[in-house]
C-alpha cells in the first residue's frame, strides 16, 4: 500500500469535527501521487459526498473542459479540496472544520510535492495568499519552497456568474507557461507587504 492509500485510510476514519457525524463519504482526493499539478477546491458538494470523489458535479465537468483546453485529462492531475467532508446544505466551510482538516492537505502536499499548487475558490486562496482578495490576485502566482501557489476562481463562479468563464478560461491557460519556465522563476522573498506575486 502506498503512503498516499495510507494517508485515505487514515481521512476515512476522521472524527476531529461534526462534518464527521453526516458525511456519507469522505472525498480525501485523488490523481497520481506523481503529479505535477494539484488543485484544491473548498468542500465536496452533494455529488462528491454520494461518490467520495472530488469534482463529479457540474463544477468538475466545467474543470475538466478547462484541463483539455490545455492539453490535459483529469488522470494526469491530482484534485483535492480544503476540508474532506462535505458541509450540510453546502454551506461554507467553517474556520474550526478548515483548521480540523488542514492537516491531512498538508500531509498530501508532502506525499506528491507537485510543481505547481492551483487554488480554486477563495478558502483554499486563503490558505496560500492569507489576507489577498480572489478579485485582484486571481491569475497571479509565487513560488516558495519550490512550489507554485496560483490562485484561480472555483468553476463553480462560472456556473453562477457567466462573466467570470472567460476570466477562468484565460488564467488556466497561463499554467503551461508558468511551468515551462518555473526553474527560472525566483522564490518569493518575505518582506513587508507580503511575497511577492507574479
Amino acid at each position: 500500500m502506498s503512503a498516499l492509500d495510507e494517508l485515505y485510510r487514515q481521512i476515512e476514519r476522521c472524527q476531529r469535527c461534526e462534518l464527521a457525524r453526516y458525511r456519507t463519504r469522505v472525498v480525501p482526493g485523488e490523481g497520481p501521487e506523481t503529479a505535477s499539478l494539484l488543485f484544491i477546491g473548498e468542500a465536496p458538494g452533494w455529488h462528491e459526498d454520494q461518490q467520495g470523489r472530488p469534482f463529479v458535479g457540474p463544477a468538475g465537468q466545467f474543470l475538466e473542459e478547462l484541463l483539455a483546453s490545455i492539453g490535459l485529462k483529469r488522470e494526469q492531475v491530482y484534485i483535492a479540496n480544503v476540508i474532506k467532508c462535505r458541509p450540510l446544505g453546502n454551506r461554507d466551510p467553517l474556520p474550526s472544520e478548515i483548521q480540523a482538516c488542514s492537516q491531512w492537505l498538508e500531509q498530501q502536499i508532502e506525499l506528491i510535492r507537485p510543481k505547481m499548487v492551483v487554488t480554486l475558490g477563495r478558502y483554499s486562496m486563503a490558505r496560500y495568499f492569507p489576507g489577498e482578495s480572489i478579485s485582484k490576485i486571481h491569475g497571479k502566482a509565487k513560488k516558495q519552497d519550490n512550489i507554485i501557489y496560483y490562485a484561480m476562481y472555483h468553476p463553480a463562479a462560472a456556473l453562477h456568474q457567466g462573466s467570470l468563464r472567460k476570466i477562468i478560461e484565460e488564467d488556466i491557460h497561463r499554467i503551461p507557461e508558468i511551468l515551462a519556465k518555473i526553474d527560472k522563476i525566483p522564490e518569493a522573498k518575505a518582506g513587508p507587504q507580503q511575497l511577492t506575486l507574479f
